[in-house]
């Protein structure tokens, strides 16, 4: 069924990409029940404002960005020390305990927003520490050759848990909140059993005799010296930083567009359709050429795609749903090409001792234009109003994007993914040489 160096064609990494395919699902549905539940009790139970109950949404993305922000330094090197394996198990169980106590609390009726926030907070914590060591794993299941396969395959696991997820969660949330939490503690579960299922694995000695700041260092400095690596990691910090919009997809779908929340998990999962539809494209049709500038050109259509979005009850109001449907599948097309140029650099320019610590790194950036993006939106909104910050957002990640491409012509000028022939760590510097 598969070509012969297929990464699928590997036992390890089949239980790998379920693992994370079921987690993923899982962490989606979650993310649309907490949103919704957040929103609808600052609605209905503490009558807020819609700008004041827009502020609480930015909380909850900062809630699940402070723990990240403070863990990467250790994630990284964790990731880079200890079985990559067992990290990952250990913080599954921590997300597989989230919804349960979620589900317990929303059936004995005790469910409030500080409970909601703590539990924004686990799932901080248990990302900080399996993102990076989720990442460094995978290029140690597959043959070099077939990584940038591998990452895109991968990359359809996390995707397609994007459109299944918050449609799941939607749909479920509907029914009963007890059946939605039930069901993301049952694929966290599966997720649990397919990293046990992971054989062992390589990976790098750990460094005793370097001190643990020392090698914390290294990470951050490999990134700050490799200015390819730098580039397309802070090109996505920014964009999608200022146009985090799926923070306000709540607002949207309850008092513009007044689709519930059924329409509500059917907006989460665009963006997760529009970018799995391009990742399938990329599995079985890797790129090969002028990956900078692609890259440059994916994230401008993905600010259209967001204004598109934000704009869409405005430019065609008996329409508006459908328009702002198609304007996130837009964009999560353009941000799978951003992530797969993206990721595909990251790991083949990295040497496989620093992985955790880049990884880590990386993560750290894509939380910030996530988790921090959500509340920037959540902020800006509670001064602009929903359809301003997402307005702005959209125009400021089309405007980064033509900076970046001045300030970085590295990125440019990228014509493949091929790294150079050797990477060696510099002791004395701490920084990837060729």
């Amino acid at each position: 069924m598969f070509p012969a160096d297929h990464p699928f064609r590997i036992a390890n990494f089949r239980a790998y990409w379920l693992s994370r395919f079921s987690s993923t699902v899982a962490q989606g549905s979650m993310t649309v029940i907490i949103g919704w539940q957040v929103y609808s009790i600052a609605r209905d139970v503490h009558h807020l404002s819609i700008k004041e109950a827009s502020f609480l949404l930015a909380m909850i993305g900062l809630a699940q960005f402070i723990p990240l922000f403070v863990l990467t330094p250790v994630v990284g090197l964790a990731a880079d020390t200890f079985d990559r394996r067992r990290i990952v198990r250990a913080t599954t169980i921590l997300l597989l305990l989230t919804p349960v106590m979620l589900g317990v609390l929303t059936w004995l009726g005790l469910l409030t927003l500080p409970i909601l926030f703590l539990a924004a907070v686990f799932i901080g914590i248990a990302r900080a520490f399996s993102g990076p060591a989720y990442s460094a794993l995978a290029p140690n299941l597959v043959p070099r050759a077939t990584l940038p396969t591998a990452i895109a395959v991968s990359s359809i696991a996390w995707q397609i848990g994007a459109i299944l997820g918050p449609s799941l969660g939607g749909t479920l949330l509907a029914i009963d909140p007890d059946i939605a939490y039930a069901t993301s503690a049952g694929l966290f579960a599966i997720a649990l059993v397919c990293v046990f299922l992971i054989g062992k694995v390589p990976q790098p000695e750990a460094q005793p005799d370097h001190r643990p700041l020392h090698r914390i260092i290294e990470g951050f400095r490999y990134v700050r010296h490799n200015r390819l690596v730098l580039a397309t990691i802070t090109l996505d910090l920014f964009a999608v930083l200022l146009a985090g919009a799926t923070a306000l997809l709540p607002v949207y779908a309850r008092d513009i567009l007044h689709v519930g929340s059924q329409g509500y998990g059917i907006l989460s999962a665009a963006m997760g359709i529009g970018a799995t539809s391009t990742a399938l494209l990329f599995s079985f049709r890797p790129m090969k050429s002028n990956v900078g500038v692609k890259m440059l050109i994916a994230v401008v259509v993905f600010g259209l795609g967001i204004l598109t979005f934000g704009t869409a009850h405005i430019i065609l109001p008996r329409f508006a749903f459908g328009l702002a449907f198609v304007g996130l599948v837009v964009a999560g097309g353009a941000d799978m090409v951003s992530v797969y140029v993206r990721s595909s650099l990251v790991q083949l320019h990295t040497p496989d001792a620093m992985r955790g610590r880049v990884s880590a790194v990386s993560q750290l950036t894509i939380s910030a234009s996530n988790e921090l993006g959500e509340a920037e939106s959540g902020l800006l909104a509670s001064l602009l109003g929903p359809v301003g910050a997402v307005v702005v957002g959209g125009m400021g990640a089309i405007a980064i994007t033509l900076l970046w491409s001045r300030l970085f012509p590295e990125l440019r000028l990228a014509k493949s993914f091929d790294p150079p022939d050797i990477l060696e760590i510099a002791p004395q510097h701490g920084v990837a040489q060729p």
